[in-house]
């Protein structure tokens, strides 16, 4: 969770991936056999099995299956496991090396939900200040409406919770592939421009490939 409040600019555009497209199971299992091992396989085909159950539930229960599926990673700090100190991890890679930070945690349930159908709108990556520990964290929130209060999901709490049962959490700013909000409360936020302006983003997207995956500094398992 030592993420540090980063908000640094960029000056080029990312390249993102379309948020449906079709993903190709066999050979996504196979590279993340090849690179993380026989247990990353079985992982990513139990990913991809959790996506297809998933495929026509409620877009609420959906949420449940999906951050059920990544609470069961391992947190681990970046430092040990990338070798630096706020790498953001792509799902596969998280996938593959089997745990990540609180971000790992988020972007890989942000892009799975995307997956199976759930809208973008619908969705922010969310940067917040966990007063527990007192540290920066991130989460993912879900907005079933515009002005909704949006549902919490996290790898701290295991239980989906609307902001307003999150007294723990002070929001600071949130994304998605489109937008940029910064938050003064636990709701909307107020605009802030594009998603483009976040520099671990853009550097987030251009890695989502099959063929860029990085190796963690320790094994897991």
């Amino acid at each position: 969770m030592r993420l540090g409040l980063v908000l640094l600019l960029a000056a080029i555009s990312p390249i993102s991936a379309a948020p449906t497209q079709t993903l190709n199971a066999n050979l996504i299992v196979t590279q993340l056999e090849r690179n993380y091992g026989p247990r990353a396989g079985k992982r990513a085909t139990a990913w991809f099995n959790t996506m297809r159950a998933a495929q026509h539930l409620s877009e609420r229960d959906k949420l449940t299956e999906v951050n059920r599926f990544f609470n069961l990673f391992t947190f681990i700090d970046d430092i040990k496991l990338w070798g630096e100190s706020n790498y953001w991890a792509t799902p596969l890679e998280f996938i593959g090396a089997s745990g990540g930070d609180c971000e790992d945690f988020s972007i890989a349930k942000y892009f799975t939900l995307l997956q199976i159908g759930v809208p973008e709108d619908k969705l922010r990556i969310a940067m917040v200040k966990a007063k527990t520990v007192d540290q920066y964290h991130m989460v993912l929130t879900y907005y079933e409406t515009p002005g909704s209060v949006p549902l919490v999901l996290d790898n701290l709490d295991p239980q989906i919770k609307p902001a307003t049962q999150r007294r723990d959490l002070v929001p600071v700013y949130s994304f998605n592939g489109k937008q940029l909000w910064l938050n003064k409360q636990k709701g909307q936020g107020e605009l802030a421009g594009s998603a483009k302006r976040l520099k671990k983003w853009n550097d987030l997207t251009h890695r989502l490939e099959v063929d860029r995956l990085r190796q963690p500094k320790i094994k897991l398992e």
